[in-house]
């Protein structure tokens, strides 16, 4: 996203408009609903039933082919794309020569030397316009959609929506579908459907071209009526990230472009706003949120028989780990105590917000981090807090050093901005994932 471009105030284009919906986002320079049926029913819906999703548009969609385009994943990648056919997909990796994550997203295999990424630009678009590879790159903003399908019963209601069956779709795979039009029933639209989410239960996405995207949305939306579907809005999204255990830049952590001199030229100013307005008792050392793919619990995806940017750091950090990412469940008494301190008399505490501290807000606030200490001494950092409706409990990510990571060592979270009242609050290392229901990628549906 380009932040020196003025915001528009017009309404997502990827979905229909809503008049009932009274709040909105802005930080994908349109308006996109915050909330449908509020944070504690939709953070229900992939846990019970399914929900729908349009608040990821853009997502950066890049189309890269050409014979180099192999040649240029490998080299940036901590990935192996020896196997990378069509139909499969790749959570992408890309690191600084530190190992620090740079970007990562998804790499769509298409056929015909042809492949999507999502969520990978814009580094990966520097390397693609280097000129040291023979690709050809386009920019898709504006011409696809991505659509989210999440829960127990999302299976069912794609089902519906394309009148025939996706259980040949396995994990991580994607392939081309259709949806039938919900107000003539003849009509058909293009889609690719694929088999993932980061919610971590049974999951699908939709993508197709932006001329389709309400009547996708509308036949999907009505498909699901029968089996409790909710929208999903942008205020509740981060919340399946966190009791998933799956780390997501500009909320858990924030992606090491100043340490990319070249690359920080290549992109001019175009994301101080999102890099440099940090919150959290953290304070404003950007580099406290920096973490390489070893710390985020990636290190499947790193394969070592080919080279790659941040290899010999990665060989290193794989060796000899200082940090790894667990899960804290804060105390509900010293949590009842912040609220309680808005209504004492004196000085109160930072308000914390339900069910979430804000993500990508209109000023582009990006990872409110606070300090995690032991005995007085940093140990860590928390990030993606959240208000579990689910587990009635406040948890967050927390990236803190080996030896206070196992599950019930105690700590406490520094709540509060430099300079303000701040109070600690303790917690313990819980279960990571939090989440105990039956994963995506272990779920047979056939």
């Amino acid at each position: 996203m380009d932040t020196t471009k003025p915001v528009s105030i017009q309404h997502s284009p990827y979905l229909p408009l809503d008049k009932n919906v009274a709040d909105y986002n802005i930080a994908f320079e349109h308006l996109s609903p915050y909330s449908f049926s509020g944070f504690k029913k939709e953070s229900l819906s992939w846990k019970k039933t399914c929900y729908l999703h349009a608040g990821l548009n853009p997502s950066y969609p890049y189309k890269i082919s050409g014979p180099d385009a192999l040649r240029l994943f490998s080299d940036t990648c901590v990935n192996d794309f020896k196997t990378f056919s069509e139909g499969t997909t790749r959570h992408a990796v890309m690191c600084n020569a530190n190992g620090n994550v740079m970007s990562d997203g998804i790499l769509l295999s298409l056929g015909n030397n042809e492949y999507m990424s999502y969520f990978l630009s814009p580094y990966i678009n520097y390397f693609a316009d280097s000129g040291k590879y023979n690709v050809q790159a386009e920019d898709l903003t504006g011409k696809v959609f991505l659509f989210q399908i999440g829960g127990p019963l999302s299976l069912k209601v794609l089902e519906a929506a394309t009148q025939s069956s996706l259980r040949d779709i396995e994990f991580f795979h994607h392939r081309p579908s259709q949806i039938v039009d919900s107000a003539t029933g003849n009509t058909k639209y293009d889609v690719r459907i694929l088999r993932m989410g980061v919610a971590g239960t049974l999951a699908y996405e939709v993508h197709g071209a932006i001329d389709n995207a309400e009547a996708v949305y509308n036949a999907i939306l009505q498909a699901g009526e029968q089996f409790g579907i909710e929208r999903l809005g942008m205020q509740v999204y981060g919340t399946n990230h966190t009791e998933n255990g799956f780390v997501q830049s500009y909320i858990h952590f924030t992606c090491a472009f100043y340490e990319d001199e070249d690359f920080m030229a290549y992109i001019g100013n175009a994301y101080n706003n999102v890099l440099n307005n940090v919150a959290g008792s953290a304070g404003n050392d950007i580099a406290k949120r920096y973490l390489n793919p070893v710390e985020a619990g990636w290190e499947n995806r790193i394969h070592l028989d080919h080279d790659f940017t941040g290899r010999d750091a990665l060989i290193e950090i794989l060796r000899n780990p200082k940090r790894k990412v667990v899960t804290l469940l804060w105390n509900a008494e010293d949590i009842i105590d912040v609220y309680a301190s808005q209504l004492r008399e004196g000085e109160e505490y930072n308000y914390m917000d339900l069910p979430a501290n804000a993500i990508w807000t209109a000023n582009n606030t990006a990872v409110h981090s606070d300090d995690v200490v032991k005995d007085g001494i940093v140990v860590g950092i928390s990030s993606g807090r959240v208000y579990t409706n689910y587990y009635k409990a406040m948890i967050s990510l927390c990236i803190i050093i080996l030896e206070h990571a196992n599950i019930g060592n105690e700590v406490e979270i520094i709540w509060g901005e430099p300079g303000t009242k701040q109070k600690n609050i303790r917690a313990t290392v819980s279960k990571f994932p939090y989440l105990h229901l039956p994963r995506n990628k272990d779920i047979s549906v056939k």
